[in-house]
């Protein structure tokens, strides 16, 4: 029966009309994760139409290709220009840029996209074998779970953060702050809209991400130019040279990249943005060489662009096992399932066995394609560090604008977009990092629904949060990481200067 259900399968991939579908899809995939301010989610929802008219097979196959490409190839501006062409490529777009800087583009390049392929090919595996499992899993995560995971989380903002823990955090409230903003909390209720109808949707994330990223570069450019801060005359090379070696030095991160980003993808709501931030924030907690991180180093790039894929996969778990979408792909995805009769649901292996054969033959498929496509939009793409920075800054002003304004067609949006650029223009040359900042809109008001949920289930009873095993040890290891750098710090200030005759103004780390 297996080899009989793999062989039809093979014969509806390859088939001709499926493989150009397929290719097609990747091709846009590409465009759509390369362009900063459009995402995966937006490639996804953009396909729906066309897929009215295909059969199950091709339809599930260019939503799986194009998300795979568009996740990879978001790396690709945030590694030239700074600008992350999605959301789950802003965890390390700082250290992919600064590698630019240094003349490493072509590795930072070859990591993101040599490890979104070892970790997206983990994840299809992990789909393929342990779906079930893995689902059932995921099920016994409720509400208490749901907020330590963010929890830890936001505790990776302030790991992450090249300045001090102390601008990391405040960074990070700047960003929960953001989250508050409209009608998006669990109370409906808008909160500080000044009366304005446009704010009670709440800061959007895309322009704010555009904003911070993009507007904040040319305004930095505009008032550094005469000192030519900021060129880049980085030249890209072979983009796979030396990747076995980096495989040979962080097998470690490459493996706890991958696992992570299958479980975390395989959380209902949770998705490849939080996995890739996660995964980020460990690689450097558990690195030989952490004073290295945001800087340009290699590591946090090896296992956060291997998370992030491998999320992909993980969210396809309790969407196809249970119908419960993974992330807002899968959301998508779980609605054309239906709609092409395949409908989500442990039978879904047994009584459509030839089409789920065929879907994990995709994701094969879309993963394999990403290196030779990759290294073709590499190509394209570095001809954008031939462009001198004075062309090239109004070019990116001017795509920024457009780009913000078709996400909602609004004016509006454009106007976040800019204010957002100014404030992380004054962060960074206070030296307060931007990027907890981001990762605060991020998971706000994931934090604030799960929190008020958990309340009113627990009537109030904190130590509810603490009821669940898996909530008692996500709950232990949160705050672990928050209290052990309060505990180094109260002792080490405690502790008396070794010898009575020195002057504690001259020890390190002691005041008067």
């Amino acid at each position: 029966m297996f080899m009989s259900n793999l062989t039809a399968a093979l014969g509806q991939v390859t088939d001709p009309f499926v493989l150009g579908v397929i290719l097609v899809a990747a091709i846009f995939g590409l465009f759509v994760g390369a362009i900063p301010g459009l995402s995966a989610t937006m490639a996804v929802a953009l396909l729906v139409p066309v897929t009215f008219f295909m059969d199950a097979v091709p339809a599930i196959a260019m939503m799986v290709t194009s998300t795979a490409m568009a996740i990879t190839s978001g790396d690709v501006p945030g590694c030239l220009l700074r600008i992350p062409g999605t959301p789950s490529s802003a965890a390390y777009t700082d250290e992919a840029y600064n590698m630019t800087r240094k003349g490493l583009a072509d590795q930072a390049l070859g990591a993101s996209i040599v490890f979104s392929f070892v970790g997206g090919l983990f994840g299809t595996i992990v789909l393929i074998t342990c779906a079930p499992m893995l689902a059932n899993f995921a099920l016994n995560f409720s509400s208490y779970e749901f907020f330590w995971l963010v929890v830890l989380g936001l505790s990776c903002a302030i790991v992450i953060s090249p300045a001090s823990q102390l601008k990391g955090f405040v960074s990070l409230l700047i960003g929960l702050l953001l989250a508050c903003v409209g009608m998006n909390n669990p109370a409906a209720y808008p909160r500080f809209t000044f009366g304005n109808e446009d704010l009670m949707n709440g800061v959007t994330l895309l322009p704010m991400m555009v904003g911070m990223f993009a507007i904040a570069e040319v305004l930095r450019y505009a008032v550094n130019s005469q000192d030519n801060l900021g060129e880049v005359k980085a030249q890209i090379g072979n983009i796979f040279t030396g990747m076995w070696k980096l495989t040979k030095k962080y097998p470690a991160s490459i493996l706890r990249g991958s696992v992570l980003g299958t479980i975390v993808g395989a959380l209902p709501g949770a998705g490849a943005d939080i996995a890739a931030w996660m995964s980020y924030g460990i690689s450097k907690k558990f690195s030989k060489e952490p004073e290295k991180f945001g800087t340009g180093h290699v590591e946090g790039i090896v296992e956060a662009g291997a998370s992030n894929n491998s999320a992909l996969a993980g969210a396809w778990i309790p969407a196809l096992v249970f119908g419960i979408p993974g992330d807002s792909i899968t959301a998508i995805v779980v609605g054309v399932l239906y709609m092409k009769n395949l409908t989500p649901g442990p039978m879904i292996f047994t009584t459509n066995a030839v089409e789920m054969y065929s879907i994990f033959l995709v994701f094969i498929i879309a993963n394999i394609m990403m290196l030779p496509l990759g290294y073709a939009l590499v190509k394209i793409a570095r001809n954008v560090l031939q462009v001198p920075r004075s062309l090239l800054m109004p070019i990116i002003l001017l795509f920024s604008i457009v780009g913000t304004f078709a996400i909602n067609n609004s004016p509006f949006d454009v106007i976040i977009m800019m204010l957002m650029g100014l404030l992380a223009y004054v962060m960074e040359e206070n030296e307060f990092p931007i990027a907890p900042a981001v990762l605060g809109v991020v998971l706000g008001g994931m934090l604030e629904e799960n929190f008020i949920s958990s309340m009113i289930k627990a009537d109030g009873d904190f130590a509810m949060f603490f009821s669940r095993p898996i909530a008692a040890v996500l709950g232990v290891v949160a705050i672990l990481i928050w209290a052990i750098p309060l505990i180094k710090l109260f002792f080490g200030k405690s502790k008396p200067p070794a010898g009575g005759n020195e002057d504690p103004v001259t020890k390190p780390g002691i005041t008067t």
